[in-house]
């Protein structure tokens, strides 16, 4: 079985970014990182991402300390969490974003 994998960038903004990336076999999701990454002092900051390293899908949300907030999926089929995630961002970018630049402000 041969291996797919593909790479996009989406611009929500000038300053929002969305990096997606996964791996299929034929229809199949084997892993996937969809990271949502603003542009913040001066250089692209990911502050959401979405992704299957340690085996299981989950949410990452990096704080501008740096501090890594895990947050599992509600979703462990591949297929539908990238779908969750996918939709999520497309709904919720903003929101993440102003919290980030909340964080930002107060260092």
């Amino acid at each position: 079985m041969e291996i797919k994998e593909e790479t996009f960038t989406f611009l929500y903004s000038s300053d929002a970014r969305i990096r997606h990336s996964h791996k299929r076999i034929k229809n199949q999701i084997t892993g996937f990182v969809v990271q949502l990454e603003i542009f913040v002092k001066s250089k692209w900051c990911p502050i959401v991402r979405y992704d299957t390293r340690h085996g299981f899908a989950h949410k990452d949300i990096v704080h501008s300390s740096g501090k890594v907030e895990k947050i599992p999926l509600p979703i462990q089929d591949f297929n539908e969490a990238l779908t969750y995630a996918e939709d999520e961002l497309r709904v919720e970018w903003e929101f993440f974003k102003m919290n980030y630049l909340m964080e930002v402000g107060h260092e």
